[in-house]
């Protein structure tokens, strides 16, 4: 038989452990917004244009601290803003239309996905409100079938830069899109 000194030490070291796991307070859980819907008279926060009336995927900030909602008409404007020094470091929640569950012309809100986790075709032949976009997959795979069809390069959001923005927007007489 074991001494009770030696049988306190396990019972002491788990209580040990036990207030361990207990001492660094309550866990924060923060939970991600839902999506907003993009209504028909919703202009987009860069350039101001009308959102629905035109094709292609859009995009949609929240702010981390204020909860703010920025709807874009595109999502290279999403990326034009994102992208600035002042939010590309934000935890800000994002999202896109997964164009492999809605209609291009006329993408449905209830196709948003997690932009951090969206799959981006770059250089594609479809356009979007300002002209070439980036469309957006939730799955790599349906990302590449879609380059198969229209061309393209696929990238993930981590990868997709503001040289992809500016590459695309088309050369001519000096008009902007903006």
């Amino acid at each position: 038989m074991m001494p009770v000194r030696l049988m306190l030490i396990p019972a002491l070291l788990m209580f040990a452990v036990f207030l361990t796991g207990c001492s660094e307070g309550p866990e924060k859980v923060v939970e991600k917004p839902a999506p907003v819907h993009i209504d028909s008279d919703d202009e987009c926060h860069v350039c101001g244009m009308a959102i629905t009336r035109f094709p292609g995927p859009k995009g949609e900030v929240i702010t981390e601290k204020e909860q703010s909602v920025h709807k874009f008409c595109s999502t290279k404007d999403m990326f034009a803003w994102m992208l600035q020094p002042e939010n590309a470091n934000r935890q800000h929640t994002l999202y896109v239309h997964d164009m492999s569950q809605t209609e291009w012309e006329s993408p449905d809100d209830t196709a948003l996905i997690d932009a951090r986790e969206a799959f981006y075709v770059a250089g594609s032949e479809r356009s979007g409100a300002m002209g070439p976009t980036l469309a957006t997959f939730s799955d790599e795979a349906a990302a590449q079938g879609f380059t198969k069809e229209y061309g393209g390069q696929v990238l993930k959001y981590s990868e997709v830069s503001m040289e992809h923005l500016v590459s695309e927007m088309p050369m001519g007489d000096g008009d902007m899109p903006h």
